[in-house]
């Protein structure tokens, strides 16, 4: 039996690749078809449910002592949760930068493809924006932050670390997090019907395990989740507004 899982689960499973790989399996499967779904339908009701089963693996799964093991924890030192928002910042507006500069505003622009799913009305007056973007970014800095955060660098990154080592189960947790994102940006809905952009996903599916990486390593400076929950959330922020005052 595991000490890091509750007993019931420790009579099934092992904290190890076979556990993370079924975790990815189960939960980022379904969303990658829930996503694409949703950039065709319009309705992105799933998502938050998808978010919310994220968030609740570590409680689901993992004994009081897991969930510490994992992150779930206080930081240790403000001074790096600092670092971590003000490098979640930069890293989106870089990549903001960068896709402006590529693709303009064109939908091989990623942040052009993905505020198109916030329907940001053409007419809309400028209080109005505002309110609109303070709803998206508060919504944008808790969901996807802490679900993503507590499953990629936290349960998943854990039962690989157990296994391959923590370098190595990073690599892993990333390229996960940055495959499943081929959903959000890469197999793109456009004048109905689907395309897929080989250059531009290539760069967002790296910028995507670069950015993972930069949210482990402050998981690991501030010995806490909130390390990396405060860098996605910053990152989010970042991009919400670029694409709400920048595009």
């Amino acid at each position: 039996m595991h000490p890091h899982l509750k007993p019931l689960f420790s009579k099934i499973f092992d904290l190890n690749w076979k556990f993370g790989t079924f975790l990815i399996l189960l939960v980022c499967v379904p969303r990658f078809v829930l996503v694409l779904q949703a950039n065709a339908s319009g309705n992105y009701g799933a998502i938050g449910l998808i978010m919310t089963v994220s968030a609740l693996a570590p409680f689901i799964f993992l004994s009081k002592a897991g969930r510490m093991a994992i992150g779930i924890q206080k930081a240790q030192g403000f001074k790096w949760l600092f670092l971590a928002f003000l490098a979640g910042l930069a890293a989106s507006v870089m990549l903001f930068f960068l896709g402006k500069i590529l693709y303009d505003t064109s939908y091989q622009n990623w942040y052009q493809y993905i505020g198109k799913s916030y329907k940001i009305p053409a007419e809309i007056t400028a209080a109005d924006k505002q309110v609109m973007f303070g709803i998206m970014a508060i919504t944008g800095m808790l969901f996807s932050p802490i679900g993503e955060e507590l499953f990629f660098r936290g349960i998943v990154h854990k039962s690989f670390e157990n296994s391959i080592g923590e370098k190595k189960a990073s690599i892993v947790d990333g390229s996960a997090f940055a495959l499943t994102h081929i959903s959000h940006f890469g197999l793109v809905f456009v004048n109905e019907q689907w395309a897929f952009y080989p250059f531009p996903t290539l760069l967002w599916v790296l910028s995507m395990f670069l950015v993972s990486i930069m949210f482990f390593y402050f998981r690991k400076k501030t010995d806490s989740l909130l390390g990396a929950i405060a860098c996605h959330a910053a990152f989010n922020l970042g991009m919400i507004y670029c694409i709400f005052y920048g595009m």
